[in-house]
């Protein structure tokens, strides 16, 4: 949510002078409350704009931190220069030599005239007897405003090499959240770390907060909820590094992903994914590592259209589509430029060399094709001896960028299991040993500990399906032990919301003891019909919680079905069994722990107060918080890859938390909802 900060006179009846019709100064009284009341904060009300105005403070002269922090943080400054107000055109001032965008000016017509210096500058300009007729008008200011580039400060437009403050660099994160988020780090729960990106969108220190949380999912490669949180940095800073790099990669695995069953989703990802890179590759405070980065991304871009022309041929048709394919000169060019950026940027290297040996191979193997394109057989045969020599030079090079990061990584005592990997994979592609091969292969395995070796796999199955030094090849893959060679499955989240067994005393029933095994049989239903739909490469997992009712039924049903699921709760056994099961009575409370023994159970807070950071937040409580938590962990692979079954009655909670709110979350979110009446039953 973007914040805005209101810079104006205060006053209902503030005295200001005005000239007449006959041209006569006049003593008039003007409504700068009614102002922001019937126009600012409608404005900001449509679009979702948090905000406001320091009141009273500044009209008594008192110019305090908070206001200097305002102007410098906000992410628009809304000024109405309606009159001459020293305090006004002091906090614009500011605002101008210290941000060089995303300010707007408003004015009420036939009042003091624009200064000399910010005159040509656009501003909104409202009736005095009725402010709210331009609430249109500034709406899409508003709107212009948080999507342009342009800059909007007189001080930075006369001063082009003065940089604008990043208001970044001055934001601290609250001590309690930082700890927060470091201890979902450590338990890699994909989930929580989306609810603290969601939480954290409210505050003014969001972008930091999002950076952080972004960094943790980018890692975790859970990528369709990197990208909802990194898109919110980029939209707030159009041309950050880290943002679109992040994006430029997220994008493309996306796209990998979705080739195969959507590929005009998969194109429109990678034309994303190549205008991310493209604002990269213009950014000249890009690093020469940077800029490396920038375009192995787009010669990955293109490798991977390469493979998707091909990937479903095999024999010689396959052979010549990979050696006709224009990707494949594309990846290569991108690859050697990202090389020759930064020669220590060995990923490239071996990459650009990689391609190199696949293309001389194919036309060494189909000379004909090759000749093709080529007005001569001459040309084509100096063509393939360029590439031969290149491919000389470019293997020099590539191995002394690797020695060179060998010494580097001695210097420092701390083996890197990537530099490995490229030394094994530059024997590949170089070495006449096979059993050499093979060997370095097999002491990389080992030192990889654990670490995923699917990029390298994937690599080898390209080299074998094209025959590209097949020796080798056939060595390096029998080094890896078959489990690595599987491949990986997609979950799909089933998430579970609904009525607990009602209370003795409960006055309207809802979910009765004695329709328990009618519930039962028709949640079972219900998640058999999203069990049937499941596809080949994805595996069913359920979240729910723990309480008495339709949680524990949803468990012990996905158990009997042979699906995973994971029991959240809100509060430490003790106290959710309290607040949640014990009303039900013993029976329940076992088949609860019966659960509880038996699943993981992450639990969400050691009490149910807030922590200090989220204090704050308006309409916000434990159980709020446990909705969204549930909620945001079954969505980390996106609403395609998510159902919600809700057992639900229609109407309101009895408290916050409960399954309205659920459902409505879900559907905010675009997540496919399956609804159980519990009126009809």
């Amino acid at each position: 949510m973007a914040n805005v900060f209101i810079v104006r006179a205060f006053g209902n009846k503030r005295p200001v002078i005005k000239k007449n019709k006959e041209g006569n100064p006049e003593i008039v009284f003007f409504d700068f409350d009614k102002v922001e009341s019937d126009l600012i904060k409608p404005a900001m009300k449509e679009l979702g704009l948090s905000g406001g105005t320091t009141g009273e403070v500044f009209e008594a002269g008192d110019i305090r931190e908070d206001m200097f922090s305002e102007l410098l943080l906000a992410d628009i400054v809304i000024a109405d220069i309606t009159i001459y107000n020293a305090n006004v055109f002091y906090e614009l001032g500011i605002r101008h030599a210290l941000r060089d965008k995303r300010t707007i000016l408003i004015k009420c017509a036939g009042y003091d005239e624009t200064p000399f210096d910010i005159i040509g500058y656009r501003y909104v300009s409202y009736d005095q007897a009725n402010p709210a007729g331009a609430l249109p008008a500034l709406i899409q200011t508003f709107e212009e405003t948080m999507k342009a580039d342009r800059k909007d400060s007189p001080v930075f437009n006369v001063l082009p090499q003065l940089e604008s403050q990043d208001p970044e660099k001055y934001l601290a994160l609250p001590k309690d959240f930082i700890e927060e988020v470091q201890i979902v780090e450590s338990t890699k729960s994909a989930g929580r770390l989306a609810l603290l990106a969601y939480e954290a969108g409210s505050f003014s220190w969001q972008i930091p907060a999002l950076r952080h949380i972004g960094e943790a999912l980018y890692k975790l490669k859970v990528f369709e909820t990197a990208k909802f949180v990194w898109e919110k940095i980029r939209n707030n800073k159009p041309r950050d590094i880290q943002a679109n790099d992040r994006l430029a990669t997220i994008y493309q695995r996306l796209a990998e992903n979705e080739m195969k069953l959507n590929p005009d989703e998969a194109n429109a990802l990678f034309a994303k994914s190549d205008m991310a890179i493209e604002t990269l590759i213009s950014n000249d405070k890009l690093s020469a590592y940077q800029m490396a980065e920038a375009y192995s991304l787009k010669a990955r871009n293109a490798k991977t259209q390469w493979l998707n022309s091909w990937k479903d041929l095999s024999g010689n048709e396959l052979r010549l589509a990979a050696l006709q394919s224009l990707y494949l000169e594309s990846a290569i060019n991108n690859y050697e430029k990202g090389f020759f950026e930064n020669l220590n940027h060995f990923y490239s290297g071996i990459n650009a060399l990689g391609l190199i040996t696949t293309l001389v191979t194919l036309a060494e193997k189909n000379p004909e094709t090759w000749e093709l394109a080529f007005d001569t057989k001459e040309e084509a045969d100096q063509k393939l001896t360029a590439l031969k020599n290149k491919y000389t030079k470019l293997s020099t090079v590539v191995q002394i960028s690797i020695e060179a990061a060998k010494i580097k990584q001695d210097e420092k005592g701390k083996p890197d299991i990537w530099l490995s990997i490229t030394e094994a994979d530059f024997l590949c592609l170089t070495s006449s040993n096979p059993a050499r091969v093979g060997n370095m292969y097999t002491k990389v395995l080992q030192a990889a500990g654990g670490l995923s070796m699917e990029a390298t796999i994937r690599q080898l199955k390209i080299y074998e399906r094209l025959e590209v030094k097949p020796e080798n090849v056939t060595s390096a893959l029998l080094a890896i032990p078959p489990a690595e060679i599987q491949q990986k499955q997609t979950n799909y989240f089933l998430l579970f919301t609904g009525h607990m067994i009602d209370k003795p005393d409960r006055t309207e029933t809802r979910f009765p003891a004695s329709k328990e095994a009618v519930v039962r049989q028709q949640v079972k239903e219900k998640i058999m019909e999203v069990q049937r739909k499941m596809k080949e490469g994805y595996v069913l997992t359920g979240i729910a919680g723990g309480a008495c009712g339709g949680d524990i039924l949803f468990h012990e049903i996905c158990g009997e079905l042979g699906i995973a699921t994971q029991m959240y709760l809100a509060l430490p056994r003790e106290q959710f069994l309290v607040e949640s099961v014990a009303f039900a009575g013993p029976e329940w409370i076992e088949r609860f722990d019966n659960l509880y023994n038996k699943l993981p159970h992450p639990v969400l807070s050691d009490n149910a107060a807030l922590p200090k950071w989220l204090q704050k937040k308006a309409d916000y409580n434990i159980w709020v918080r446990n909705n969204l938590w549930e909620l945001n962990g079954a969505l980390v692979n996106g609403g395609m890859n998510m159902t919600l079954i809700a057992l639900w009655d229609g109407k309101g909670a009895d408290g916050p938390g409960g399954t309205e709110h659920m459902v409505k979350e879900a559907n905010s979110r675009g997540s496919k909802v399956l609804r159980i009446d519990t009126a009809t039953i």
